[in-house]
């Protein structure tokens, strides 16, 4: 693997993290990734209260809406009445 040359030979933090997510990658399966993501949520609500989530939400709507058009949100909704 190429080494960034800006860090006189040594592996950049970019490069490590990478590297140590395939390893871990080529290690677990879909359970274990399953379950360390339960935990999170678990840990995460339990750190944070009903405002932090409407906040993230609130966020994540504006940041849709910028990056999608009308056409998205027809079949967003479309594919929601179906189940």
């Amino acid at each position: 693997m190429a080494r960034n040359n800006d860090n006189n030979g040594k592996m950049s933090r970019e490069e490590a993290g990478r590297m140590g997510g395939e390893a871990t990658a080529k290690n677990h399966d879909k359970e274990f990734y399953q379950e360390i993501g339960r935990k999170g949520g678990e840990a995460t609500s339990k750190n944070h209260d009903r405002e932090f989530y409407q906040e993230i939400g609130q966020k994540g709507g504006e940041a849709t809406s910028e990056s999608h058009d009308k056409d998205f949100y027809k079949e967003i909704g479309r594919k929601g009445g179906k189940n």
